[in-house]
């Protein structure tokens, strides 16, 4: 059975009442087309507006998770504009210096373990006995391997 809006928009007001987001108004938005993602977040701060971004073929066992995932970042966000904009004004505009790369690299490895790990833990406090998605695992495997697939 494929996601749809609803499913999303229901798990959406679940964990918004969890995480303490009530305030904010989020909607679902259904991704049909070609996207490298499973789920993305748009945030407009200044009208506490967010639209969560969910891929089609997330398997519905997984949707939840992806769910949980992108709403921590609405709720990391605050931390996560200030720590950019701290290396954007130690290490300038230029993007391709070798320093600035290295802290954005390091920065968004250390934000998306954390949002994960969370994520987990969330779900895991919330009952939600899962096999947690192995997605960018299983994506590193098939080019390690070359296969078409991992079983």
């Amino acid at each position: 059975m494929k996601i749809n809006e609803e499913q999303i928009g229901q798990l959406l007001t679940k964990w918004q009442e969890i995480m303490r987001l009530k305030d904010w108004d989020i909607k679902a938005v259904l991704v049909k087309q070609s996207w490298r993602k499973s789920g993305d977040i748009k945030i407009d701060v200044s009208n506490q507006m967010a639209a969560v971004l969910i891929h089609e073929s997330v398997p519905q066992s997984q949707l939840e998770e992806v769910i949980v995932h992108e709403l921590l970042h609405l709720r990391l966000y605050g931390m996560d504009q200030l720590l950019e904009e701290t290396i954007q004004i130690l290490f300038g505009a230029d993007d391709a210096d070798p320093k600035k790369q290295f802290a954005m690299n390091t920065f968004f490895l250390e934000l998306e373990s954390t949002v994960e790990n969370l994520t987990k833990a969330m779900l895991t406090a919330h009952g939600k006995q899962t096999d947690f998605w192995f997605n960018r695992v299983d994506k590193q495997i098939v080019e390690e391997l070359k296969t078409g697939s991992v079983e």
